[in-house]
């Protein structure tokens, strides 16, 4: 007996050391595993900062360009137009527009880098500088857009003929360059991109504190500009987006979500209705640059709506978000107990009001987070936009969304494609961060949303 009892105790003994290694095992495998997780989570982090560091580090140089302040005398020996017509008693409407239209081009016609070249020679006399500086390294400094605003301001106000006025003159892109010491100040000069005197002026200027840096609004209000690469802005090409993902919300979102609650809620079962289900999961996964081709072929080839227009560009967007808004709002729709459609029908709701004043309203949060998102989604595609000809060169902000545009993420490809990389390399990180913020504000604005309504609900 006393055997047995000792067998029994050592079984159980053994059994509860198996319990505890056992449970050990899933205690330490269950630690790795939350390790692991943590290890994925910490390492996707990390891969998010360096992209972001990247960006950021790379990109915020360039909403700080360098200007100078300078004293531009307006001089009328060269600027020299007659007075800015008048109309006279009797004189048409028609007469006196083409007597304006005579004068303006007078005005374009002034040597406006004169005015400038004196500028830079006077602010280098203020800054004490005992060289000369020929009239075409003068002009290398400034931003040749320069000249236009000095003519916009002779234009808005002839008064100013004969005046002086103290301005700040952007730098060109070579001067900008230069006075952030990206060009190595070791090679030769038939290997630099500003003359001997160009650069001396610069190094002089910013000595004296007359070339220093400021924030480039112009980024914001400017529109793309090859003649004048240091004024260049996103301007037209953020209208250009904004006009695009109107078209993009006007269409996808009401469509999407009326075939989403239709399939759904109301769409008999049959193979018919099977074979469009499979087509939408489908063209959730064709690749965006079909879209593109898609949209070139029908909306440009065949209803001959203009090439490079907003409205095109929305409407390919379009048809590339509607599977993600249809099949987000399903998964919305599947999520509602069937108890609340059982509970709606039970009290003597037609269907048509189980659906739009029971379910509906349970499902908003997750509608309008899937629109959001498939919209900003949509705001950063490139390659269906490059089809359908958004990436020619527009130096003008789009009126209309039948208007010639660009839009930022062509944009963006367009200034990493420049020859001036030295500039241009800067600017397309500031690009890629007004859109990721654009995003993250989209983003941001799904959370929010989704977060309100939920509470109402």
């Amino acid at each position: 007996m006393t055997e047995i009892l000792e067998t029994e105790a050592e079984a159980n003994t053994r059994r509860r050391a198996q319990v505890r290694n056992s449970l050990s095992r899933r205690n330490r495998a269950e630690q790795r595993f939350k390790l692991l997780g943590l290890g994925s989570v910490l390492a996707a982090m990390a891969f998010v900062a360096v992209l972001f560091g990247n960006i950021l580090t790379n990109g915020l140089p360039a909403f700080w360009q360098y200007n100078v302040d300078a004293e531009v005398y307006f001089d009328p020996e060269v600027i020299n137009v007659p007075d800015v017509p008048v109309r006279q008693a009797g004189q048409s409407e028609a007469d006196f527009q083409a007597e304006m239209l005579g004068w303006q081009r007078r005005l374009a016609m002034v040597n406006w880098n004169r005015i400038l070249v004196a500028s830079v020679e006077g602010a280098l006399a203020e800054a004490g500088a005992d060289t000369e500086i020929d009239a075409r390294s003068a002009q290398s400094i400034i931003d040749s857009g320069a000249r236009f605003v000095l003519r916009d301001m002779v234009l808005a106000d002839p008064a100013i003929i004969g005046e002086r006025r103290e301005m700040r003159l952007l730098l060109s892109a070579d001067g900008d360059n230069w006075a952030k010491g990206k060009l190595s100040r070791d090679l030769p000069d038939d290997r630099q991109q500003l003359s001997r005197p160009a650069r001396d002026a610069i190094d002089r200027l910013e000595e004296a504190g007359i070339v220093h840096r400021a924030f480039a609004w112009h980024i914001f209000t400017n529109v793309d500009s090859r003649s004048s690469p240091a004024s260049a802005g996103l301007a037209g090409a953020f209208v250009g987006s904004f006009y695009m993902m109107l078209v993009v919300i006007l269409l996808a979102v009401p469509i999407g979500v009326s075939s989403a609650i239709y399939l759904e809620e109301f769409a008999p079962k049959n193979p018919f209705t099977d074979l469009i289900e499979v087509n939408i999961n489908n063209l959730a996964a064709v690749p965006s640059i079909v879209f593109g081709l898609l949209g070139a072929a029908v909306f440009i080839n065949i209803f001959h709506l203009p090439l490079s227009a907003p409205v095109v560009g929305g409407l390919v967007l379009t048809l590339m978000t509607l599977p993600t808004v249809i099949i987000a709002t399903r998964s919305a729709l599947r999520a509602v107990p069937p108890s609340l459609r059982q509970a709606a029908l039970g009290i003597g709701a037609s269907k048509t009001q189980m659906v739009f004043h029971h379910v509906l309203p349970v499902t908003y949060p997750g509608i309008l987070t899937a629109s959001i998102l498939g919209v900003a989604q949509a705001l950063g595609e490139t390659a269906p936009l490059l089809l359908i000809g958004m990436n020619a060169f527009v130096a003008n902000v789009p009126a209309t969304p039948m208007d010639q545009s660009a839009a930022l993420p062509v944009q963006i490809y367009l200034w990493q494609g420049n020859e001036n990389r030295n500039f241009f390399e800067e600017r397309t990180f500031a690009a890629i961060i007004v859109l990721l913020a654009l995003m993250i504000v989209l983003n941001a604005l799904a959370i929010w949303l989704r977060g309100r309504l939920e509470r109402k609900a």
